[in-house]
């Protein structure tokens, strides 16, 4: 019997903040259960409206995504502090779920090389505040980067794309016969590329969201007998039926069967650069480059975000750096180990202009947590100064007037205010505009 497709997320907050997210969407009528494979997981059982319309989804608090497409970043099990390279990385959703994994303090690099969809990618890790995830856009068989630099990389290439079939008809009858072979081309020459950057002992998963047996267990013996990569045998996640590999000598790889698993199919791989432990880390040891001293040099003090209310000290390691009239996030491990030769592009933090950092309403990442005390105003929620003497704390229980707010409402606010930091039971969401006393989203 075939099981039914089920909506999953991840959640995206620190952890001290998950119960609160699952109290949110709660609040709005959506309920779910953990899936077995992650802590950062759920599988929806309630979804009154779609869930990409609740303020979760709005606040980049959780990124809808399909199950399948989760177990990558799980097999590649990047620890805290470790250094990433995606190298087919738009949309983000696993981009964004290493970054997670890697924690604030590791280094995800994402590469996307269709303008296009690298503006896609750059949107989700920006309402994601996945701050230490940045992005370049280059050929990724053909990346300026060091040989034998990573210890991990995911690698999910173009494909045909035929487990998608439930939500995307048209494929099998776009991909079929000779029209396959470009995908097979380009796929390995990404494997070769991967093999090239890994460092001895260093892994890369090698996933498809495709059926194709040329597409998955052939390219695995390939990267094994041409490349000479090692296959690592992946411990089957709990939540999912497995089916066999269609071919032999490929033990160990994952290949997802959507209709008892209830999700797309998928097929995963991992392996393995000999020589080495692989250990995790940033990247291969080097000297400091000389364009992180001339953005240290351009670096911005605390003192360049007047009033905001925002913390930058809860920033990792790293600058932030004017370019042009955007101030952006980077990452220490970033400046130092980067080479000049890959243009790559930080975490835009809001507005630079004379009077310092106008941050993004967006930065919920920065709101303090937990918030200051507030003092009871009697309008459904609470007001209070704290963050600033210029910043408000507003606290809005009920999620329609969040909706509210979001949909061109304003709300009481100090008069004394230029800006407020809004919360739902101590959640931080956004920073508000403030006007004459009164309070109002607005998206820049």
């Amino acid at each position: 019997m075939t099981a039914p497709a089920a909506r999953s997320f991840r959640i995206v907050c620190p952890p001290a903040q998950v119960p609160l997210v699952e109290d949110l969407l709660r609040a709005q009528g959506y309920d779910f259960e953990p899936e077995p494979f992650s802590p950062w997981c759920r599988r929806l059982t309630e979804e009154p409206r779609p869930l990409g319309g609740s303020l979760a989804a709005f606040f980049g608090l959780i990124y809808i995504q399909d199950r399948s497409s989760m177990l990558p970043p799980l097999a590649l099990a990047p620890e805290p502090g470790a250094a990433v390279l995606d190298m087919c990385a738009s949309p983000g959703s696993k981009t964004g779920f290493l970054a997670q994994l890697a924690g604030p303090h590791g280094l995800v690099v994402g590469n996307e090389p269709n303008h296009t969809r690298l503006a896609t990618l750059r949107q989700n890790l920006f309402t994601l505040n996945l701050v230490n995830a940045v992005t370049c856009s280059h050929p990724g068989e053909a990346l300026p980067l060091p040989d034998g630099s990573w210890t991990r990389i995911q690698l999910d290439p173009p494909c045909s794309g035929w487990g998608t079939v439930e939500r995307n008809p048209s494929v099998l009858k776009l991909w079929q016969g000779d029209k396959v072979k470009p995908l097979i081309g380009i796929q390995r020459l990404l494997l070769a590329e991967a093999a090239r950057l890994l460092a001895p002992g260093g892994r890369v998963v090698f996933s498809t969201c495709t059926t194709n047996v040329y597409e998955n267990e052939a390219q695995v013996l390939h990267a094994r007998d041409e490349l000479g990569l090692e296959l690592v045998p992946l411990d089957p996640p709990p939540g999912f039926v497995f089916a066999k590999p269609e071919l032999p000598g490929c033990d160990g790889t994952l290949r997802v069967d959507p209709e008892r698993s209830g999700a797309q199919g998928f097929f995963i791989a991992c392996l393995r650069k000999p020589g080495g432990r692989g250990d995790a880390g940033p990247l291969a040891d080097g000297p400091p480059l000389p364009d992180a001293d001339r953005v240290r040099a351009d670096a911005q003090p605390a003192s360049a975000w007047p009033d905001t209310g925002l913390d930058p000290a809860l920033l990792p390691d790293g600058v932030v750096a004017p370019f042009g009239d955007t101030a952006y996030f980077l990452p220490r491990h970033a400046l130092e180990r980067l080479p000049a030769a890959l243009r790559w592009r930080g975490y835009p933090l809001g507005k630079w202009g004379k009077d310092g950092i106008r941050p993004s309403p967006r930065l919920r990442t920065l709101m303090p947590y937990p918030p200051y005390p507030t003092e009871p105003t009697g309008q459904g929620g609470q007001a209070g100064s704290g963050a600033g003497d210029d910043v408000a704390l507003l606290h809005m229980d009920d999620p329609a007037d969040i909706a509210g707010v979001l949909t061109g409402r304003s709300i009481d606010a100090p008069r004394n205010a230029t800006a407020a930091l809004l919360y739902w039971h101590g959640l931080p969401l956004a920073r508000l505009r403030v006007k004459g006393g009164r309070a109002l989203w607005a998206e820049r």
